[in-house]
């Protein structure tokens, strides 16, 4: 007999075991570190790995791999949390997570890696969607907020620390143990939630969207790699770019109509009835577009302009993830104490604008100092939208599609960092080889070509006016590149002027007795109860 469960929802029974909640966000957190420090972690260990492997060639797809799977499977995680119970969809992606990670371990050759790295992202996929979308379960959204600190210092420790923990673990064990590390993270994890986590059973009779699913991943993987290829291995206008624009653009056509025919659509449409989760999406967007951009060009500008080490590359971004930590925890405690959060989006997008603006105005003369209050107005900006585009997002739809609209937002952000790395990656070679080639002419071709290996010490080793053209061209090209953010940064504040302030459910006593309101947000509608099976 069914019985009715709401410590899924949010509800009263939420409250009833706040040890065994923390508990859970503590293995949650762990789980959503292990996905936001593989890359960095990694990225740090690659010159030893190729090194030891060989296939410098095939280099970049140890990234794109793992990216890929993780893009593709986001959406399908989501879904299938919803359609099956959370617990199991998200403990299976952390399994899955874990032995991608031993097998890359024991990778013997970069064409065993690469695979391995998809084994990995495929269950990276569904770590951030089922810590999002768990959280979603079982806290209401008006309570929410107070964990945005957690959340947001989490992804700041990782940002700082991943390179440092890379660099730490590839000198003195190996670095195999940059992926084994995640074995005993993850396993802690696991016991974790198998023993605290206690979430209704879900079993749905109908069968998984796998027309969708095809479409939905043959258009992502196009969309990935045109923006990962575009202006690298192939020409911007090139037949194989052109043709993977037409299979991503057919995919995703074809898939929004077979969405509007399926039993069980992997990713429902009428989500986007909703404003306010529709403009979330659009916002979600924009922040990976930045944030992603900014910590590429960032520390290569420092290194490159300022002279600062590699070694403490992730130092360096302190002032915008420090100030991204703080006002994301004022934004959720507010947001908790209040009620109200569409401040919050305006604000964090005009600061976005302003900070890119500031960034862009950055040349060989600008002091660390200046540039890291420059960041800090950044991060300030993206503290306070990192968390409230996906507040605002779960609390527009029904319990029932909280999944997917974690997905969805989550698939957002990461479209919106592949774009934003693409695109403002081809305006930045493009101004640096224009301004390398009207300071240096070809005496500066070759510096330019090794532009990612010129370390502070390689710079200094350069004859003085290649160095000095390079560290001129690297300056303009920051300036584009943050320019362009900061033009894609209006579109986040337009998009927050439509906000409706809709209340947060679990707000009031009222809650339950107002219905929904015409945009489709189910506005302060009681979370449905979930019922155990």
């Amino acid at each position: 007999m069914a019985e009715k469960t709401e410590a899924a929802t949010g509800g009263a029974g939420a409250g009833k075991q706040p040890r065994s909640v923390r508990v859970v966000l503590l293995a949650l957190m762990i789980a959503m570190m292990l996905a936001m420090l593989d890359n960095m972690i990694i990225g740090t260990a690659m010159p030893t790995i190729v090194g030891e492997l060989g296939g410098l060639e095939h280099l970049s797809w140890v990234v794109t791999a793992y990216t890929l799977a993780t893009a593709a499977s986001t959406p399908l995680w989501g879904k299938l949390g919803d359609m099956y119970g959370r617990k199991g969809s998200f403990m299976t992606s952390i399994v899955i997570f874990l032995v991608g990670s031993a097998l890359s371990g024991m990778a013997q050759d970069m064409g065993q890696l690469i695979g391995f790295r998809a084994i990995q992202g495929l269950g990276a996929g569904g770590l951030m969607v089922g810590v999002m979308a768990i959280i979603g379960d079982l806290i209401p959204p008006r309570e929410r907020g107070k964990y945005q600190g957690m959340i947001a210092g989490v992804m700041a420790l990782s940002m700082i620390g991943g390179p440092l923990v890379g660099g730490t673990i590839t000198d003195h064990w190996g670095w195999r143990w940059s992926f084994y590390i995640n074995l005993p993270l993850g396993v802690v994890a696991l016991i974790a939630i198998s023993a605290v986590l206690h979430l209704p059973k879900k079993r749905s009779e109908a069968r998984i969207d796998y027309l969708g699913a095809a479409l939905l991943t043959i258009g992502i993987t196009a969309i990935v790699l045109v923006t990962t290829w575009g202006g690298t291995e192939y020409a911007w206008t090139s037949a194989r770019i052109m043709e993977l624009i037409g299979i991503g653009v057919a995919a995703l056509v074809g898939f929004v109509f077979w969405q509007t025919r399926a039993a069980e659509p992997i990713l429902p449409l009428h989500i986007f009835r909703s404003r306010n989760f529709t403009l979330m999406s659009v916002i979600g967007f924009i922040v990976g577009f930045v944030m992603f951009g900014a910590t590429l060009f960032l520390p290569l500008y420092q290194q490159s302009v300022q002279g600062a080490s590699a070694t403490n590359s992730g130092l360096l971004l302190l002032p915008m993830l420090g100030a991204m930590l703080v006002t994301s925890m004022v934004a959720g405690r507010v947001t908790t104490s209040t009620g109200r959060y569409k401040i919050f989006p305006l604000a964090g997008g005009a600061l976005m604008t302003v900070g890119l603006y500031l960034l862009s105005t950055m040349d060989t003369d600008t002091t660390r100092f200046t540039s890291g209050l420059y960041m800090a107005v950044v991060g300030l900006g993206m503290g306070c939208l990192m968390q409230i585009t996906m507040l605002v997002a779960q609390n527009s739809v029904e319990m029932k599609d909280m999944g997917v609209a974690s997905s969805s937002t989550t698939l957002f952000r990461t479209l919106g960092s592949s774009f934003g790395v693409a695109i403002m990656g081809a305006l930045f070679n493009n101004r640096v080889q224009g301004v390398m080639a009207e300071r240096a002419a070809g005496s500066g071709a070759k510096a330019t070509e090794q532009s990612a290996t010129l370390t502070a010490d390689a710079l200094n080793a350069l004859p003085a006016a290649i160095r000095d053209a390079y560290q001129h061209a690297v300056s303009a090209g920051t300036h584009t590149a943050f320019l362009l953010g900061s033009a894609v940064a209006v579109l986040a504040l337009v998009a927050a002027v439509f906000v409706k302030e809709v209340p947060l459910k679990g707000a009031g006593p009222k809650e339950a007795d107002t219905p929904a309101d015409g945009d489709g947000d189910p506005a302060t509608a009681k979370a449905p109860v979930t019922e155990a099976v």
